[in-house]
């Protein structure tokens, strides 16, 4: 499985970057997202940079990839017991108590189908 880790650009050359983030430095293509200035976030996958973040968002996948190592490193040992839940829900802040928006063809076809039981009715 390939995970995607925010990471922000400290130096940078012609087509690199050495990038720190989640306790790592490492030196990354940025040929997909161009020049960028120093300390811009992106998100790297395999030692290339993919897609420019904001530090927002950067901060918000640190967090999914930090809980996501809490509960692999929990399914290692084989065992929920030392696992805190709370501290991995709270690493998903922004998605707790938050109903997920529908995407648009979802809302299409339920309309629809109202407009079809409305037929039906008359």
């Amino acid at each position: 499985m390939c995970i995607g880790l925010p990471m922000q650009i400290k130096e940078k050359g012609f087509g690199y970057a050495i990038c720190e983030g989640m306790g790592i430095t490492r030196e990354i293509d940025t040929l997909l997202v161009g020049d960028l200035p120093i300390d811009t976030w992106v998100l790297v996958f395999l030692k290339s940079a993919r897609e420019v973040l904001t530090e927002e968002n950067a901060g918000k996948i640190a967090a999914a990839v930090k809980a996501v190592d809490l509960i692999m490193e929990a399914d290692a040992g084989m065992s929920t017991n030392g696992l805190d839940l709370d501290a991995i829900e709270a690493l998903f802040a922004d998605l707790v108590d938050r109903e997920p928006p529908k995407p648009p063809s979802l809302i299409a076809f339920e309309q629809s189908q109202k407009k079809l039981k409305t037929v039906k009715t008359q």
